[in-house]
């Protein structure tokens, strides 16, 4: 199974309007942008960043997920 990444997006459609916060799910940037492309034809793609690896797979055990909110705690 390919690993997935999320892609965020802001593009300037055809019409001339800034969208911005688009995000789409796709194993590399280049699929990302095909996608986008499907849906706003025409469009002329902005800016484009990776914003995270799909980790479905993997868990966090009890201990890390204490973990991670005392370092939140500490971090206030």
């Amino acid at each position: 199974m390919t690993a997935m990444s999320k892609f965020g997006f802001r593009i300037k459609t055809r019409g001339g309007m800034v969208v911005e916060n688009l995000v789409v799910q796709a194993r590399d940037q280049a699929e990302a942008e095909q996608r986008i492309r499907q849906i706003y034809h025409h469009c002329e793609i902005l800016e484009c960043s990776v914003l995270a690896a799909d980790t479905r797979g993997e868990s966090m055990d009890l201990e890390g997920v204490i973990s991670l909110i005392s370092r939140q705690d500490d971090t206030r």
